[in-house]
């Protein structure tokens, strides 16, 4: 069974910019959904509660409906807050300056798009790193 992967970015350039990625990356080692806000990815996680995403890779600024909570912020509160996701990983890839106190906030990597961009690798040494726990989901 592939593993899962829930894409979150209200730029659609920026979800194809990371599935691709990691398809060039992994091949078809992962199924990947794309989502474009926050709360169309709370609702694909809902639906999939039996069979959870292992890995939710979010933007932070997308709609404002959660102000003054950033949308992505408001998504990982709400995906740390199912049992069913609990081994479940997140990662952050986001142009906001604070990207690494709010990861650092929630216990989760994170990566900012303007590194990405420059050095594609980058999310390749964080699936490696995060890989071991992937794979005993």
């Amino acid at each position: 069974m592939l593993k899962k992967i829930l894409i979150v970015d209200d730029t659609k350039t920026w979800l194809i910019f990371h599935k691709d990625l990691i398809e060039k990356l992994y091949g078809d080692l992962f199924e990947i959904t794309l989502a474009n806000s926050a709360m169309e990815a709370f609702n694909i996680i809902r639906h999939n509660i039996d069979d959870p995403f292992c890995l939710v890779i979010t933007d932070l600024q997308m709609e404002t409906d959660y102000e003054p909570q950033l949308a992505g912020e408001w998504l990982i509160e709400k995906i740390k807050g199912l049992k069913e996701y609990s081994t479940s990983h997140i990662v952050i890839i986001s142009a906001m300056y604070n990207i690494e106190q709010i990861a650092e906030k929630y216990n989760v990597e994170c990566i900012s798009k303007n590194m990405l961009i420059n050095n594609r690798l980058l999310l390749k040494f964080v699936f490696e790193k995060l890989m071991p726990f992937l794979n005993n989901i």
